[in-house]
């Protein structure tokens, strides 16, 4: 278990990033948890954000905001985060190899969920495809399952479930997660596949899928999980609510505070348009807000 942090943001974006630099320069202790290629502008071009002249490549702008932040005292851990729980003052933020305390959080991880893209997925979803296994594990208790994906989010997934199925695949390509993560998979009863899914076979749910390795697994259900946790997974486990018309986003006031009190949230999981500079601006806001909000509550202990 590490100390308290006074200001732990979720994210490497540009929200994040920003958010950062101005909870640290308020003179809070920060920390960044994620990676810089799961951001939807690492991979893109920048040529509409002010006072950045010509085109960008996404990446370079990162690595400049990364290196400011740095150099303002920012401290950065490129793990995923697996969950999020409030106990008591602070927050418990659990990544791939470390539990972190935390007096505040930002949420600015982005919000899209990646598809698998094969024959059976679009037709099944709801009867037997899930993207949220903290969301429906309890639906498939004593069933056979399976986890797809190569990631974090994957392997915890397949853990979690182990708990409520009767037998948990992983179909995993090529593991790129931490070693602490991989050694607690290969210590499971988890059966790993270094495959790929080719077609997910069913006529009213879930009854198989069908292996790039021509083999094939007969399950009733199956959890796409490619990349990190889910941004609204981590936000819905935690209580934070969502916008009431689409529930596709989080509910933030112009503080971008969420409901739930020491937790914010900025960029694209807090709703359109899905900008940059919005990104930027609403990072900026929170980062300011949440490092008072921490700074109170030092003052506070410290009185006591």
């Amino acid at each position: 278990m590490s100390e308290l942090i006074d200001v732990i943001v979720v994210g490497a974006g540009p929200a994040g990033l920003q958010a950062a630099v101005h909870a640290v320069r308020k003179k809070a202790s920060v920390l960044v948890l994620g990676r810089p290629h799961k951001s939807a502008i690492y991979w893109g071009h920048v040529e509409n954000y002010l006072c950045v002249d010509g085109v960008t490549e996404g990446k370079e702008l990162l690595a400049i905001g990364r290196a400011q932040a740095s150099r303002f005292g920012v401290l950065f851990a490129e793990e995923d985060v697996l969950g999020i729980e409030q106990s008591d003052d602070h927050f418990e933020l659990r990544s791939e190899s470390a539990t972190y305390l935390a007096r505040t959080v930002i949420l600015a991880t982005g919000t899209s969920k990646n598809k698998l893209k094969v024959n059976g997925e679009k037709e099944l979803t709801g009867k037997g495809v899930s993207y949220c296994v903290d969301c429906d594990a309890n639906f498939f208790r004593n069933a056979k399952v399976a986890v797809v994906g190569n990631e974090s989010a994957a392997v915890d997934g397949a853990l979690t479930l182990l708990k409520y199925a009767s037998e948990v695949h992983l179909v995993a390509k090529e593991l790129a997660v931490s070693e602490e993560l991989a050694g607690k998979l290969k210590a499971s009863s988890v059966k790993v596949h270094s495959t790929w899914v080719k077609e997910i076979i069913g006529e009213n749910a879930v009854e198989k899928l069908l292996l790039e390795d021509d083999s094939s697994l007969e399950v009733e259900g199956v959890f796409i999980e490619l990349g990190a946790k889910g941004a609204m997974e981590l936000a819905t486990n935690l209580g934070v609510q969502l916008d009431m018309e689409t529930f596709s986003y989080i509910d933030t006031n112009k503080r971008q505070e969420t409901n739930l009190a020491g937790v914010y949230a900025a960029g694209d999981i807090a709703g359109p348009p899905l900008q940059m500079a919005k990104a930027v601006g609403e990072g900026c806001v929170a980062g300011w807000y949440a490092a008072n909000f921490a700074n109170k509550q030092k003052r506070h202990e410290t009185a006591d």
